[in-house]
């Protein structure tokens, strides 16, 4: 082999090794998450800084809601056991309550038990006021959340929200139906090589 197809093939070979080591998440959307410290269904404070180092995986829900929540709670526990069966570790799942007059620790902690969730990487998060869960959602998850005047249904978005190590959100999914379960373990995959 002469000198450039010597040089040739080196480049060839970085180009191969930067490529299988630098995966991206397609359409990664890189929205900062702002800092919060929030309560937990055990009454605990759970910071953005003490999910720093996880991949997790973020929604908004609340325990009197009549329509799309318990899907959405379904759909994350499934997410939850197929975490689990791949053997993934440093995942965490966070589920914002938007009507946190409402959904007190307890109260979480006892729908978090109707789904069967594993708490040691599951956090029910409350102790805010609605107006900072609108913003949190609004701003940093651009996930609407709005709680009417009347009646005790909050109207919000249903994403399933893929955030990286840093706390920055890097893709949406569907988190009602037509969940890409097999995409977010593989982009989970993809964050925890990078």
């Amino acid at each position: 082999m002469n000198y450039f197809g010597k040089i040739a093939m080196v480049f060839f070979l970085v180009f191969i090794i930067n490529g299988c080591s630098q995966q991206e998440i397609p359409n990664a959307v890189n929205w900062k998450v702002e800092d919060f410290t929030f309560t937990d269904q055990n009454e605990q404070k759970v910071s953005k800084g003490d999910l720093e180092g996880k991949v997790w995986i973020a929604d908004f829900i609340f325990t009197n809601c009549n329509t799309v929540c318990l899907p959405m709670t379904s759909n994350m526990k499934k997410l939850q056991n197929m975490i689990t069966e791949e053997g993934l570790e440093d995942v965490h799942f966070v589920s914002f309550s938007i009507d946190p007059e409402v959904d007190n620790p307890s109260i979480l902690k006892k729908y978090g038990e109707s789904f069967q969730a594993n708490f040691d990487n599951w956090s029910f998060l409350t102790g805010y006021d609605q107006e900072t869960i609108e913003s949190l959602a609004k701003d940093s998850f651009k996930v609407l959340v709005q709680k009417p005047a009347e009646g005790d249904q909050v109207i919000h978005g249903t994403s399933f929200s893929l955030v990286d190590q840093e706390g920055t959100v890097v893709q949406q999914y569907s988190g009602v139906e037509g969940i890409p379960f097999e995409d977010i373990i593989k982009h989970i995959k993809i964050l925890q090589s990078n």
